[in-house]
């Protein structure tokens, strides 16, 4: 687990700036970067909450979310299966507790990647 993940005083990602994109497309976007991840592990974890979730969301929280995805895909799967702690910056994050209830599945439901439409 060590050598997959990045060091805890790791500064945070530099997101891209996108002026002037539409919530719409920025859903669009999220939505295809959730299932693209590069591991399979990640790519259904957030895929899945993706799909349930992105149609939903305040442009606040697409916004958290976005920053989210620019985190190492590794380091998202520890903090949501909560086999290591977030850093400071994500460690009192909504949308990361909401990840989290969706990785436990108590439901049990049965998740497989999404259609892309």
């Amino acid at each position: 687990m060590e050598s997959t993940t990045s060091p805890t005083d790791a500064p945070p990602p530099e997101p891209l700036a996108r002026p002037n994109e539409s919530v719409d497309k920025m859903r669009a976007r999220l939505l295809y970067q959730a299932r693209k991840r590069g591991t399979l592990e990640s790519d259904l974890l957030l895929s899945t909450f993706a799909s349930e979730r992105l149609a939903t969301m305040t442009e606040g929280e697409l916004r958290e979310f976005d920053k989210l995805m620019d985190e190492p895909d590794w380091d998202i799967y520890y903090w949501a299966t909560e086999k290591k702690a977030p850093p400071e910056r994500w460690a009192r994050s909504g949308l990361l507790e909401k990840l989290k209830v969706h990785v436990k599945n108590e439901e049990k439901v049965v998740r497989r990647m999404p259609d892309l439409h």
